[in-house]
């Protein structure tokens, strides 16, 4: 599914995330929009077990005593096949790069996904983290509040 199209489903569906339609329209899809043309790819594949969860990757820094929880999305069935390191029990599941950025709402134990968008080159991609994600919504529904009286 194309871009545009990813974009105007989630203004379709948003009524049943519990999004005001006009909140979705004006605040949350310009955000998606630009952060999905960045990312190149309609579609990644994020690896998930038997039960549809998405692996979760924990990388730690033990001198700055730091986690952070990451997601990787990749852009083919083999490159996530690499990042399932043989692991029978998990699949890569083709998600819509509006979907994906959408879910870090959601996804709170989530730090960030990255977006693995060069086959030839799995140690680097481009990183989304969940608070920037946020940050940036919050600036959208900031402006809408300001232009708009009916927005609480």
């Amino acid at each position: 599914m194309k871009l545009e199209q990813q974009l105007k489903y989630l203004v379709t569906d948003a009524a049943s995330h519990g999004v005001p339609v006009v909140v979705m329209e004006t605040a949350i899809v310009p955000v998606l929009k630009m952060l999905a043309t960045q990312l190149e790819h309609d579609e990644y594949y994020i690896l998930q077990n038997v039960e549809s969860n998405w692996v979760l990757t924990t990388i730690s820094n033990a001198k700055l005593k730091q986690q952070k929880k990451e997601i990787y999305a990749f852009i083919t069935v083999q490159d996530a096949a690499i990042g399932a390191k043989s692991d029978s029990n998990l699949i890569a599941a083709p998600i819509p790069v509006t979907q994906l950025l959408f879910r870090l709402f959601s996804l709170h134990q989530v730090d960030s996904i990255i977006f693995m968008n060069n086959s030839s080159d799995l140690n680097n991609g481009i990183e989304v983290k969940r608070d920037r994600f946020l940050d940036l919504i919050q600036q959208q529904i900031k402006k809408l509040k300001q232009t708009s009286p009916y927005i609480a």
